[in-house]
């Protein structure tokens, strides 16, 4: 706990039975609940995990969940009432689970066992849920792994515990390091995913968008559906295209890039880029529909649209214009030519206009 804000850690782990206990037990003392999701493991993850909740450290101040401790509400209030028995239906909605702890109020390392694997994205929302369900004003999340530093986790905090953002993220491109410490197939591959999750989230100047090593309020957490979060390793591209959708604030914080622990990487890249790519196309689409028609409109709407209806109209002459051109002594009329290139022109002009504007109206939820 700092400055009477509780603080939790969220720690999803799959087959991490050589680095779990480390991960859990080099937690800074003001973590006040370490919550680890065992996300169907077939090694000795859980055993593990069960060591650590039976011994003595493991005890803490009590916190116990905010829902059942909520009297039915009448009157004015039925509209929080709807909201509270939303929130108690929803954990049917998330992989089938269930609380090692004989008694999780009273401990500090709370395990969650997933009775099947999920994916990471599943079981960091699961254990995101804990959390929201017991008021946690602060929430981070690391993996279980090893490669994240805990002596970062204070920095990652101070900005949610100071309600200066709503949500925080490491960027490890930016240190000086990171050319040389991370492996150049995921320095490519994390570049690439940057550039399109700052697009589709609105988040113009975010980078090292694939870490996980992030804190977020118990207000962003409340905005977002948790349970839909992407399942798999694009959950953090996805994280941001719903906070910007709820108009929640950002900050990045530098932290070390960290390989080479005796970490197991189950990330391929190349099976994984084009299903986030795929994604992200989806958040961008749902983003612009969500904020800019249905929650307050703004012109950009209906830029993006005109511009993709004008570049997608000129689709068929660029590709009459490129047979033509593959076929000897056959030329294209100027008629063609001229349509093609106000269209390209106008559509690409619309476009850039269009994130321009975007760019302007997000400036205001990214914090430096």
């Amino acid at each position: 706990m700092i400055s009477e804000k509780t603080i939790a850690v969220v720690v999803p782990a799959y087959n991490e039975e050589t680095q779990i206990e480390n991960v859990v037990k080099n937690m800074p003392e003001f973590v006040d609940r370490i919550v680890v999701v065992n996300d169907g493991s077939t090694d000795k993850t859980l055993d593990v995990l069960k060591q650590l909740i039976v011994q003595p450290e493991n005890n803490a101040v009590t916190i116990k969940n905010k829902l059942d401790q909520i009297q039915e509400l009448k009157n004015f209030n039925r509209a929080e009432q709807v909201l509270i028995d939303k929130r108690k239906k929803e954990l049917g909605y998330f992989p089938a689970s269930n609380i090692v702890n004989e008694n999780p109020e009273n401990s500090r390392i709370i395990v969650i066992n997933l009775k099947k694997n999920s994916g990471v994205g599943a079981a960091v929302s699961r254990g995101y849920k804990w959390c929201l369900d017991h008021g946690i004003d602060c929430i981070a999340k690391m993996d279980g792994d090893g490669q994240m530093d805990p002596a970062e986790l204070k920095e990652i905090c101070m900005p949610i515990i100071n309600e200066e953002v709503d949500y925080v993220k490491g960027n490890r491109l930016i240190h000086q390091s990171a050319w040389y410490v991370i492996p150049r197939i995921r320095f490519l591959g994390n570049s690439i995913l940057s550039i399109f999750t700052k697009i589709a989230s609105g988040y113009w100047h975010v980078s090292d968008t694939q870490t996980a090593f992030s804190a977020i309020s118990y207000k962003a957490l409340e905005s977002i559906p948790l349970y839909k979060i992407y399942k798999t390793y694009g959950y953090p591209n996805d994280v941001l295209v719903r906070l910007n959708i709820s108009f929640c604030s950002i900050k990045e914080v530098k932290v070390k890039p960290i390989y080479q622990v005796g970490e197991n990487s189950k990330m391929k890249i190349g099976k994984i880029i084009i299903p986030i790519l795929w994604l992200l196309i989806k958040g961008f689409i749902k983003r612009i529909w969500i904020k800019y028609l249905f929650k307050d409109f703004h012109p950009l709407f209906i830029l993006y649209h005109f511009s993709f209806l004008l570049l997608g109209l000129a689709i068929p002459y660029a590709i009459q214009i490129i047979e033509n051109f593959s076929i000897k002594g056959v030329k294209t009329s100027n008629d063609v030519l001229l349509v093609f290139m106000f269209l390209f022109i106008s559509g690409f002009q619309s476009i850039l206009f269009a994130m321009w504007m975007d760019i302007q109206d997000n400036n205001r939820l990214y914090k430096t």
